[in-house]
Parts: C-alpha cells; structure tokens; sequence
C-alpha cells in the first residue's frame, strides 16, 4: 500500500470503536431489526434472494450482513483490520452467514477468484480512491456476465458547498479532482464521544463526468443515474432530518443535489 492507504487505514482503524457504540450507527437498533439499509437501496436494488454479492469498503459490516439477511451471500471487504474483525464478531453474534475480507480496493484481486452477481457499496467510499479507472475495472471484473454494479454515494455537486456565518451557502472546495487532499481532524463524519488518535486522512473529489465514464470504460452499461437533493448524513449544520432519515435543508430547499445512485450491468 502506498503512503495516503496506509494513513487511511491507520485513520480508519481509530473510527471502529467509537463508530460501534454511536448513536449514529445504533448497533443496538440493527441487533433487533436485522437491517441498517435506507429504503432507497433496497428499491433500487431490489430482490438479491439467492445472489452471491461482494459488498466493497463495508466498515464494519451492518450493511453486508443487512444484504445477508435479505438472502444473498455475502462477501464484505474493507482497509480496516479492526473493522473486519468486528464484522465476523457481529456475523457469529448473530448467527449470520458471511465472509469478510480484509484489503485495500486495489488489491481485491488477490483476495478473491469467484465472481459475484452483484457488486455494491454506499455513502462516502469514492473518495478513499485516487484511481476511478482501476476502481471502476475491478468491479467489472469482479462481476458474472449479466451481473450488476450498484452504488448511492455523495453527489460530488453537493459536496463542495458550506455554509457562511449567516447560514447562506457558498462554494468552498473543487468540483473537480485536485487531490491528494491532506485533511487534519479529530473527530470522525458522525458525533462521537472521543477524539480520534490518527487525525490526518488523505482524499480525493471525483466529478460526476470521471466517475460516470470510469465505470462506461470498465465495459459496463449504465441502467439508471439518479440524483436526490438530500443527503445520507448531515452535511451541512443547517440540514434538518425528515421523517425517512434523510438530511434536507431547510424548507425542503432543493436545489442542490447531495446524492446521487447508479446501476450498471455487466453485459452478458
């Protein structure tokens, strides 16, 4: 791993256990529900019953083992050590079948020689990755013919605005890729009660044009591109939550995208 993953990996090891016993990420809640998945994904998705799904950086797990209890089988992958030890901690608490790998993306080929039905991954996971062409080749490869790529990410539009002193909205970051960006913060995207040890993570912004044509170049055909004016998590202070869990601005404001989803099929 070069020098950005392995300062990533050491960031993302420090995010496991304050993530594990966050409100934000309500472990004791998916212990009886079984499910940490938004509806929008499982619409857009839909029946996975029976189909073998390799599930990209999946933190510590709630979402591959959501996916496991939908009837997929499930392969989990992800930087952090202490998160996939979590993982297969939660699968075997839970008596729920999957297998959970640890590696860097770019390195998923060593790790596996089966190909998957479908390849999936969710909310602030592109920019971990420096390189969408080699991101966007592995997923292909790692897919049956016939099979899908699906991802519902942070709309690249949305995520270079802030918010001034008088809550209006200005534009402080990039449209366009001008990492590695060198970032230094304690905390992690969602409250915790502890400051993090590894503060300093490297990341990258992907325009919407480098990712939709990463993932055309890999070979694969686009279904759908939909794009929301909410977000998965509040990312800007004056966002409110709406009843479904999704973050607005005020007064349904929506004007701005903040996320966006993709399917893609591998041709058969």
């Amino acid at each position: 791993m070069d020098q950005y993953t392995v300062t990533n990996q050491r960031n993302w090891d420090g995010r496991v256990a304050p993530h594990v016993v966050s409100e934000s990420y309500n472990l004791a809640g998916f212990r009886k529900t079984r499910c940490s998945l938004m509806p929008l994904e499982l619409q857009e998705l839909g029946n996975v019953q029976g189909k073998t799904l390799l599930h990209l950086q999946c933190h510590f797990g709630m979402d591959t083992l959501s996916w496991a209890e939908r009837g997929a089988q499930v392969t989990g992958v992800d930087l952090s050590g202490k998160a996939i030890r979590q993982a297969r901690q939660l699968a075997t608490e839970l008596a729920i079948e999957a297998t959970f790998i640890q590696s860097d993306v770019y390195a998923v080929p060593e790790h596996l020689d089966i190909k998957f039905d479908i390849v999936y991954t969710s909310y602030g996971v592109l920019c971990w990755l420096g390189d969408l062409s080699q991101w966007a080749q592995i997923v292909a490869d790692a897919l049956k013919p016939g099979g899908l790529f699906y991802i519902v990410e942070s709309h690249p539009a949305g995520l270079i605005f802030s918010v001034g002193q008088e809550n209006e909205l200005r534009i402080d970051d990039s449209y366009f890729n001008v990492g590695p960006q060198k970032c230094e913060s304690g905390q992690s995207y969602i409250e915790t009660h502890e400051q993090l040890q590894a503060t300093t993570t490297y990341q990258w912004s992907h325009s919407l044009g480098e990712i939709v044509t990463s993932i055309i170049d890999a070979g694969l055909q686009i279904q759908f591109l939909h794009e929301f004016p909410f977000a998965a998590y509040q990312q800007l202070p004056t966002m409110e939550m709406d009843e479904e869990g999704w973050w607005r601005l005020p007064s349904n404001e929506e004007r701005i995208p903040f996320l966006f989803s993709l399917l893609a099929r591998k041709p058969a």
